[in-house]
């Protein structure tokens, strides 16, 4: 009788057919929408033809890396790696308060809520090279600028993950320590900052691997660091000296990255 009415069951569909009508509709939809917008980016494939040969001769014009200039860019790189360890510490000093405000459990009211998410929206819908720029205007060329873009630009990123840590905490915790009769402060470091800790400094470290990336770059529009010494090769079209900055970016980033694996496994 089993076998029976498994057979006059038919066969199992995960989607019936509107569903699967929808999914087609809607794929159809997003393969028009990048073709017009593929279309409306008026991309000249003329260019293509020719890159890779000009990408040949660029790599030929780079090769072999200036080995004498290797020692002047050391300041630099330091530089670049200072800008992002102050911003990214200045960034999370920033952040806790905007998180505490940007969660749900743990915002004041309504209105406190509405700016923290305010805050977070807008440091986040801002690019760092565009912050870098704000703060060279006001406070000119150099690594200040460049530590201000990075902590602004971090801000947003942190509190967001933050914020929904904390959101996700466990309130029975919270509420054995509100019981003792401790006050709002004493309830946030020891029945919420000990449950958000991990993911705190596993994103705090993240966040840092980033900001040594994007601390190269910010230098192209004079916030300091490695970017400044790499956009003045470019001008002066020392491809060698080029090549060898780049390799100096591609061993720091590297080096982040496992610094910033190992350190995210041990707080796991």
């Amino acid at each position: 009788m089993a076998t029976e009415s498994i057979e006059t069951a038919g066969e199992w569909d995960r989607f019936d057919r509107r569903e699967r009508l929808l999914r087609y509709v809607a794929l159809l939809g997003t393969v028009l929408l990048t073709y017009v917008s593929w279309q409306a980016l008026n991309v000249r494939y003329s260019y293509l033809v020719t890159a890779p040969e000009m990408t040949l001769n660029l790599f030929r014009r780079m090769y072999p890396p200036d080995a004498t200039y290797a020692p002047e860019i050391v300041a630099p790189m330091i530089a670049t790696i200072n800008i992002a360890v102050v911003g990214t510490i200045l960034a999370i000093v920033m952040a806790i308060p905007v998180a505490y405000l940007g969660a749900r459990n743990t915002t004041p009211n309504r209105y406190t809520y509405g700016l923290g998410k305010f805050l977070i929206v807008a440091s986040r819908s801002v690019h760092v090279i565009i912050w870098a720029i704000v703060f060279v205007i006001v406070f000119g060329t150099g690594t200040l600028a460049g530590i201000l873009a990075v902590a602004f630009r971090s801000v947003g990123f942190l509190a967001k993950l933050i914020s929904e840590e904390i959101e996700e905490i466990d309130r029975t915790a919270v509420e054995a320590v509100e019981a003792t009769g401790a006050n709002g402060l004493k309830t946030m470091l020891y029945g919420i900052v000990p449950q958000v800790k991990p993911a705190f400094i596993g994103l705090s470290v993240y966040r840092w691997d980033i900001n040594v990336r994007e601390a190269t770059i910010i230098g192209f529009v004079g916030a300091g660091g490695i970017g400044m010494e790499l956009q003045t090769r470019i001008d002066f079209f020392d491809w060698s000296g080029v090549l060898t900055i780049l390799l100096a970016i591609l061993v720091v980033v590297i080096f982040s990255e496992l610094l910033s694996a190992w350190v995210r496994g041990k707080v796991r």
